[in-house]
Formats: structure tokens, C-alpha cells, sequence
């Protein structure tokens, strides 16, 4: 048995998890700054007095400092909505926590059955070749293209998607939310590699959003997933560029959601009645100011009328919080169905499914391990221990 030591690159890791300076863990744990950099970068050893010091501030188990990182991930681009506005440790701290939950998922593979990764052709869009000649009436041609062919490949009709959670999970997408993302962050995907298997996760911001913004933000997140690279670093494109893809992947979002045929024959009834668009939203599940954009996008509104029904939408209040909106949830997950089974089968304890996660190097509690996973609170509370009074006779 290898014996315990102090791994120091787990500070650096922890800070990151949790988007906070060295200099704040210092001054929060007590410990110098100096001593707190040797530690870091394992040039000194800290007394266990300090490892629970630092445990406490981080908010992590003891066991977590005393364990190398056992898994490998690779992880290529990572499209965040507000890439400009957002700092660079918290778009760090939420690519850690993807890498987690992806690495999650894989552990919960070990156990059962999940749907098979099943995408449709990407059409790749070359923005760092096309930035000069830049056309958005020819992107808007291709991506009418690509959001019927997704619809065709996955049965989804020509009518609203009553549940675009349940599509992206049952054709091997995994979605996920966490309760605690930097407000200046949306939502965002990523594709991680684990044990040669490629997850890409699609993380949204759970909070004050209602369900209609969730909705699109996952439609707006398969856009990335099936229209851009993901290879090379997202941080060194231009802000133009970057500005491109989210107009694509918004372009995207209101294709899927709000097809051109159907979406715009039942819109024409009255376009510029900003009251019949709240009732359309009941049915196609889409913010009223999405689909007045999509009426305009289709030419069914001219850009006059557009920018009036927007001074409407102003002058009710209505920009940020719309009618009938109340914050939004993601329904269960499919962590939360892989251990539902897991659990009310009887197949394996809560105790022993988190010992399987330490294995694998996820130390952490469980109010971190369900955040990761979108669970229900308590899924993971500690089973009480059973004392028995009695025994069978001899």
C-alpha cells in the first residue's frame, strides 16, 4: 500500500475549482504567502495543522490534498456565451468543473447503460478564414439547412420541441447545471476526452433564468457542438470572430426551435401584436423577444416594425423579465436517472458509490458532488448506520 503524501498541484487545482487567488487562501487559512507558494509547488511540506486549514478554506475533504489527480481529460475548446465580459478564472473554474462532471459520467458508464453519442454531419464553419468575408445571409442559408437536418435526423417533426433536455440526453449529450457560475457566464459546452471516450457537455446556469432562456441556451450550445472546431485555443480568436460564432449559434438556436415553415406561417397571423407572440410562447416555449427576431430574420416583420414592438418591449418592462417568467430547472438529469436506478434497484449503496468516486480522484462533499451533477438535494445524503441490539440465537 502506497503511503499518503501531500500533493501540493491539488492547491492549484482547488483554487481553480473554487476561482479564488492564492492570495486569498493565504490570507483567509493564516498562512503566509511565501510558505503558501512552496507548498503549491511541492518544495515544502505543510504541517497537518495547515492541510486542514487550507482543507476548510477550499471547503474540501482532508483526503483530497493527499492524492495525485488519478484520471487524464483531455479538453479541447470550451465555448462560453459571454467570452468577452467574463474573467479567465472564472471561465477556468467552470472548465474544471466540466472535467469533473465529465469524468462523473464516465465512472457512472462503469454501472450502466447511457444513449450512445448519436450527431448529426457538423457543418463547420471556417470563421478564422471567413472573418473578411464575412456573409450572413450565406450562413443563414446553411444553418436553415443544418437545423432541418437535425430535426429530421433526431424525429423531432416540424412542430415545438416539447422537451430539447430530453433530445440532447437521449442522443448522448450530456447536460448538466450548476447553482454557482459567475453571473457574467450563460451557459456553455465543452468536449472532453476520457478513456478514449469523447463527452461533450453542455452546462447552463442555473439560477434566476426562466425555462424559455434555458431552452435556448442549450439550442444555442448544440450550435457550437455541431458547427465549429473544436480544436485549438478559443482564447487566442479575435473578438470578432468570436462575435461571429455566437450570431451563428444564436442563428441556430431560433432555426431549431422556431422552424421556418411551420413557425412562420403560424407567426403571420399577427406579426407586429406583441400580445400574440406571448401567446405563441406558451406553445413554442421560446422567449416573446426570440421569436419576434426570428419574425424579423424571416422577413416577416420589416426592421421598422422591429425596432417599435422593441421600444414596446422597453416601455412594459419587458427586456429583462417577460411575462408568465419565473426561474427556470433543468428536469432530472441523466446522472440523476443513472443513480435513481442505481439506488431504488439496490444495486449499489450511496456509500459505496461515493467510494468509487474517490477512487477515481473526485474527494470532494456532497453538496460539490451534487452541483456537478444537477442533482436533487439530498440524492447523495450519508446512509444512516444501522446498530443492532439483537442477534440470532446460537
Amino acid at each position: 500500500m502506497d503511503n499518503q503524501k501531500f500533493n501540493g498541484n491539488r492547491i492549484k487545482e482547488a483554487l481553480q475549482f473554487r476561482g479564488m487567488k492564492m492570495t486569498e487562501l493565504a490570507d483567509k487559512a493564516g498562512i503566509s504567502k511565501q510558505s503558501m507558494s512552496l507548498y503549491s509547488s511541492n518544495k515544502n511540506t505543510p504541517p497537518y495543522e495547515s492541510v486542514i486549514k487550507i482543507a476548510e478554506v477550499l471547503n474540501l475533504p482532508y483526503d483530497y490534498f493527499m492524492v495525485d489527480k488519478p484520471f487524464e481529460a483531455t479538453i479541447e475548446n470550451t465555448y462560453f456565451r459571454s467570452q468577452s465580459s467574463a474573467t479567465k478564472k472564472a471561465r477556468n473554474a467552470q472548465e474544471l468543473k466540466v472535467e469533473y462532471a465529465a469524468k462523473l459520467y464516465d465512472i457512472l458508464l462503469s454501472y450502466v447503460d447511457c444513449p450512445e453519442l448519436k450527431l448529426p454531419e457538423h457543418l463547420e464553419m471556417d470563421i478564422d478564414c471567413s472573418i473578411n468575408n464575412y456573409n450572413p445571409e450565406e450562413d443563414a442559408a446553411k444553418i436553415e439547412v443544418l437545423s432541418a437536418n437535425v430535426r429530421k435526423y433526431w424525429n423531432l417533426g416540424d412542430g415545438p420541441i416539447e422537451n430539447l433536455q430530453y433530445v440532447l440526453e437521449s442522443n448522448g449529450i450530456v447536460v448538466t447545471g450548476f447553482r454557482d457560475v459567475d453571473s457574467k457566464i450563460d451557459a456553455f459546452s465543452q468536449l472532453v476526452e476520457i478513456n478514449s471516450r469523447e463527452i461533450y457537455v453542455i452546462a447552463l446556469a442555473i439560477g434566476s433564468k426562466p425555462i424559455e432562456r434555458l431552452r435556448f441556451d442549450m439550442a444555442h450550445e448544440l450550435g457550437h457542438i455541431l458547427m465549429h472546431q473544436w480544436g485549438g485555443d478559443e482564447e487566442i480568436i479575435s473578438n470578432e470572430a468570436f462575435n461571429i460564432r455566437e450570431k451563428q449559434a444564436n442563428m441556430f438556436a431560433s432555426s431549431l426551435l422556431l422552424p421556418k415553415n411551420t413557425f412562420g406561417r403560424t407567426v403571420s397571423a399577427y406579426p407586429t401584436e406583441i400580445e400574440y407572440y406571448n401567446t405563441l410562447k406558451k406553445k413554442w416555449k421560446v422567449s416573446i423577444q426570440a421569436m419576434m427576431y426570428r419574425a424579423r430574420q424571416l422577413s416577416i416583420i420589416s426592421g421598422n416594425q422591429f425596432q417599435y414592438m422593441m421600444r414596446q418591449i422597453s416601455k412594459n418592462g419587458w427586456r429583462t423579465k417577460e411575462p408568465g417568467d419565473v426561474p427556470g430547472q433543468l428536469g432530472d438529469t441523466i446522472f440523476q436517472g443513472a443513480i435513481d436506478l442505481l439506488f431504488d434497484g439496490g444495486y449499489i449503496t450511496k456509500n459505496d458509490l461515493l467510494s468509487s468516486f474517490s477512487k477515481e480522484g473526485i474527494f470532494l462533499d456532497q453538496s460539490d458532488l451534487e452541483n456537478l451533477m444537477c442533482l436533487r438535494e439530498g440524492t447523495l445524503d450519508p446512509e444512516p448506520k444501522a446498530i443492532r441490539l439483537v442477534a440470532l440465537k446460537k
